[in-house]
């Protein structure tokens, strides 16, 4: 027999079916509750409300789990390379050698732009946002390839956006970075990964053989896993309500940048770094942030510590930490950030009051450590974090279509002025 939820509302019950997921989770399924009953429930910010059933990403705050497809993210942050994770994040399984070197080559045969987009980075100011350049310029790729709109095409051309998506926001996030530095922009490398091919249109300069350090390397690709995708948060539940109105991709992924934008969800690790800031500014008494920190009285808050979905820990932090050491031990970097940054790790990890309230560093704090140690400017923190994510929207973008999932439209509850009539001007006091 099913098993059902039962709910009185004006004196008659009604029966509400139960959905068990595959690793246990339950949910209420109130479809077709105002139908039956006239009542729509409501829960600021969809925090207890399951928009859709996805077989893409599980995740358990309460136990630090996190698997892409089934597979743990430690797992694949210590074996997998990003273009792997991005595979089996948008086709459901791992690749064969085959499978990665077909989608690998593609990949690599669309890094380059058309050379008209250059006009629009002149267009922009030069201290414009670089989330704001990367949104407008993956928006304008639909122009650049008007098939992408048509939402009847067949999985053959949908494929190829994808791959182009995958493709071309490293090489337009670059373009970005060294616009708004007034550096000649750096063409992609085909013989090289993903993740060097990157450093290298960032690095690099026409008059110098960059040459990409592997502990970097490596350390950027498992960031780039680990934030590949995150289930239904903010900017993924964005790009699927913008791709439900049958938006073609380029858009939903462009809408997708905006919401990642936002401090209180991609610009967490931008955040840690002005926190470090502000330490050094005042003196670099860290003591005294740290007493300001306990003080439930005080507005100063410890960006990088804990997570909303995190209760105990967050399984990314402890894998991020040793790429963090190993990069710093590798660069040998003397940056009074960075040395707060290493004393406030202690302290939360050893202060009973940190430790009893679960405010461990997260993933924020240690990629912000990272990016700071690689010179990569704090604005554009936040465009790393779109890098990586890409192929986590795709496959939410991917799923939503395939399981014809209806336009999003979340009702609500008025609480706006009655019925009135309209006065004309010169009649109203």
């Amino acid at each position: 027999m099913s098993e059902t939820a039962r709910i009185i509302l004006d004196g008659n019950e009604y029966e509400l079916p139960v959905i068990t997921g595959s690793e246990g989770e339950k949910a209420i399924d109130i479809s077709k509750l105002r139908g039956m009953t006239g009542y729509i429930t409501l829960d600021s910010g969809f925090k207890n409300t399951g928009s859709t059933k996805s077989a893409i990403t599980f995740l358990d705050g309460e136990k630090g789990i996190l698997r892409y497809r089934g597979y743990p993210i430690e797992q694949l942050a210590e074996k997998a390379s990003f273009l792997e994770v991005a595979y089996l994040l948008i086709y459901a399984e791992l690749p064969n050698k085959t499978q990665l070197d077909w989608f690998t080559d593609s990949i690599t045969m669309h890094t380059l732009v058309h050379e008209d987009m250059r006009r629009f980075f002149e267009a922009f100011p030069t201290d414009s946002h670089p989330m704001g350049i990367l949104s407008s310029m993956i928006s304008s790729l639909s122009t650049f390839y008007p098939e992408s709109q048509n939402p009847n095409r067949p999985f053959a051309d949908i494929e190829m956006t994808i791959h182009r998506l995958i493709a071309k926001l490293p090489t337009l996030a670059a373009q970005a970075y060294k616009n708004n530095n007034g550096h000649p922009i750096m063409y992609p490398k085909n013989d090289l990964s993903y993740t060097e091919n990157f450093l290298h249109m960032m690095f690099g300069l026409p008059s110098s053989n960059y040459e990409v350090d592997p502990v970097i390397s490596d350390a950027l690709n498992k960031l780039l896993i680990l934030h590949a995708d995150h289930e239904q948060n903010c900017s993924a539940s964005t790009v699927r309500i913008v791709g439900s109105s049958q938006a073609n991709l380029y858009s939903s992924i462009s809408a997708g940048i905006a919401a990642l934008w936002g401090p209180l969800h991609g610009g967490a690790n931008q955040a840690v770094i002005e926190m470090l800031e502000t330490i050094k500014n005042d003196g670099g008494d860290l003591q005294k942030w740290v007493d300001k920190a306990k003080d439930k009285t005080d507005s100063f808050r410890l960006m990088g510590f804990g997570h909303r979905v995190y209760k105990n820990f967050d399984p990314r932090a402890k894998i991020i930490k040793k790429a963090a050491d190993d990069v710093l031990d590798k660069l040998g970097m003397d940056d009074p950030l960075i040395d707060i940054a290493k004393q406030l790790e202690t302290v939360a990890l050893q202060d009973e009051y940190f430790v009893k309230r679960g405010l461990y560093p997260n993933v924020d704090f240690y990629s912000g450590i990272i990016y700071r140690a690689l010179g990569i400017p704090t604005d554009m923190f936040t465009v790393m974090f779109a890098i990586g994510r890409l192929p986590g929207w795709i496959a939410q973008w991917k799923e939503m279509m395939e399981n014809g999932d209806p336009i999003g439209r979340p009702r609500q509850i008025y609480t706006g002025a009655n019925n009135r009539d309209y006065v004309p001007v010169n009649e109203r006091k």
